[in-house]
This record gives structure tokens, C-alpha cells and sequence, in this order.
């Protein structure tokens, strides 16, 4: 495991997530990763075997009606983000929220996708 310095709070979120991840590449299921930034969120669907990113979604695209990062639009994403795994026949999917806590627009994206249908 790489070791990280824990003294600012982006290097102690990046050790949550290595610790997550290595959980999720043993059940071998495809994993959402969320991304957010100060004016964007991104999701991406990764292979179970982690080295293919199979498709991005996010706020910054141009068919998003939805251009701010707020609770909405994290909603709007995760709508979307499901819409396209029913469509791809994935059943099972592990949530991989890369060390944010699960509040706020990371629970809000959670929601959207459980209530659209996915497994998380």
C-alpha cells in the first residue's frame, strides 16, 4: 500500500478511497466512481476489472439542463448515469464515493441511482 502524509485533508481522503477500492476489486462488480470538484461532479462506470472506464457522465456536458453543482443537478447525473446501466444489462454495482463522505450531493447521486432501478 502506498503510504500517504495524512496532514492535509485531500491525502486522508485518498486513503479512504484506496481502502474502498481494494474492497471492491474483490467482488469483482462493475464500481460508479464519483468525482467532485468545487464547480462539477463526475461519474464513471468501471469495468470489474478496473482497467476500462466503459462511460463518463457528468455535469459539465453539454446536454445536461442542469449547469450548477448543487443537489439537483448531482440527482440529474445519477438519473442518468442508471438510465445507461439498464440499458448496458449490469445488474450489480458498487458504489465508490473515493473517500467523500456520503452526504449531500455524494448521497444525493446514491438515491437517484436506488431509485432508478440499480443495485448498489
Amino acid at each position: 500500500m502506498i503510504r500517504v502524509n495524512t496532514k492535509n485533508k485531500n491525502n486522508q481522503r485518498i486513503r479512504r478511497a484506496t481502502k474502498t477500492r481494494a474492497k471492491i476489486a474483490e467482488s469483482g462488480n462493475h464500481r460508479i466512481s464519483i468525482h467532485r470538484s468545487i464547480q462539477h461532479m463526475y461519474l464513471q462506470l468501471i469495468s470489474p476489472s478496473g482497467d476500462r472506464v466503459i462511460t463518463t457522465v457528468s455535469t459539465n456536458q453539454k446536454n445536461n439542463k442542469a449547469k450548477s453543482n448543487n443537489i439537483e443537478s448531482a440527482k440529474d447525473v445519477g438519473t442518468k448515469m442508471a438510465t445507461y446501466i439498464k440499458k448496458a444489462k449490469i445488474t450489480n454495482v458498487a458504489f465508490d464515493r473515493s473517500g467523500y463522505r456520503y452526504h449531500g450531493r455524494v448521497r444525493a447521486v446514491a438515491e437517484a441511482l436506488r431509485e432508478n432501478g440499480v443495485k448498489i
